[in-house]
């Protein structure tokens, strides 16, 4: 699915993925793992298409769908309804997938910018979880998430079994579901 060759991203002189190469199967769960700055949400950006310079190469195979859960909830604003309009989701089915997340109904009409941090996570996990990809790339998705809905996620993951690139400081979530380890360095 997707071919990872001698990557390497620079902050400020550091270098990030230093030399990185990698191939992404379809049908595994990846955990990326490694201390904070050795690139891990840099990875995700950049096999999602997102324009950081770098060096080495990052080949996606042709008509490749991917679904993004980004870390950062800041700029969800609107209704769930203009939300799922915008990201062309069946309403009923992110819905459903937001109570089965228990996402309370009385925030159903409350703006999303004034939902917790827990909740806009949800409702982000849920846009993906609505959308039919080939691969799933998931930064820090138990972020502000309860315990219950923690086993939630854990579950359906396992049972769905999607090819998946996730970052989880999560230790054990992430021994439980992920079929492979990528250890990035700093």
């Amino acid at each position: 699915m997707i071919q990872v060759n001698n990557v390497v991203k620079t902050f400020d002189g550091f270098r990030a993925l230093d030399g990185l190469t990698m191939k992404v199967e379809r049908g595994s769960i990846y955990g990326l793992v490694g201390p904070n700055g050795s690139g891990k949400s840099s990875l995700l950006r950049l096999l999602a298409g997102e324009p950081l310079a770098h060096t080495g190469t990052v080949t996606l195979r042709s008509g490749l769908i991917l679904s993004c859960l980004p870390q950062d909830t800041g700029h969800l604003s609107g209704s769930l309804s203009d939300f799922a309009r915008q990201h062309q989701l069946d309403l009923t089915r992110f819905l459903t997938l937001l109570r089965k997340l228990d996402f309370e109904r009385v925030q159903f009409d409350k703006p999303l910018e004034s939902l917790s941090a827990g909740q806009k996570k949800k409702v982000l996990l849920a846009r993906s979880l609505c959308e039919h990809a080939h691969l799933y790339l998931w930064d820090e998705p138990l972020n502000y998430i309860d315990l219950y809905s923690r086993m939630q996620i854990e579950n359906l993951i396992l049972e769905c079994c999607p090819t998946m690139i996730l970052i989880e400081h999560d230790r054990a979530f992430q021994e439980r579901i992920a079929t492979s380890r990528i250890e990035l360095l700093p």
